[in-house]
């Protein structure tokens, strides 16, 4: 079992920057890609950005170049740095666990375990 909680959501300017973070429980974080997934109000969730167990990264034609992610195996831990953010941007961010898929988007690999989401807003 992997639990996921998320961190550092809030309230920004348009052009801010915000830094989530995603702290997992148990000895087998490393062993897992992990991704950033996220939900506006009445649409789907939709994936953010993906980093796999070699850190190879994928993101989302929207976010590239403004979102950056990042894990710490010795910390437990996996960081979504946002920029530039833009009012499109405001939504419930979900951090996920996945045994990744070579060769696949990572939208399609099988994630075994979700956090609980953290609100990001950012406001014009």
């Amino acid at each position: 079992q992997v639990q996921l909680v998320e961190s550092g959501g809030g309230l920004v300017q348009v052009g801010g920057s915000l830094r989530l973070s995603c702290a997992a429980s148990g000895r087998t974080f490393s062993s897992y890609a992990m991704a950033w997934f996220r939900q506006a109000p009445g649409r789907e969730r939709e994936f953010v950005i993906a980093i796999t167990r070699s850190t190879h990264t994928y993101s989302a034609d929207s976010v590239t170049g403004r979102f950056v992610i990042s894990r710490d195996n010795a910390k437990n831990t996996m960081y979504l740095q946002m920029n530039s953010l833009k009012p499109e941007d405001t939504a419930v961010y979900y951090c996920a666990a996945a045994q990744e898929t070579r060769g696949t988007w990572p939208s399609t690999w099988p994630y075994d375990y979700w956090g609980q989401g953290t609100q990001v807003t950012v406001s014009s």
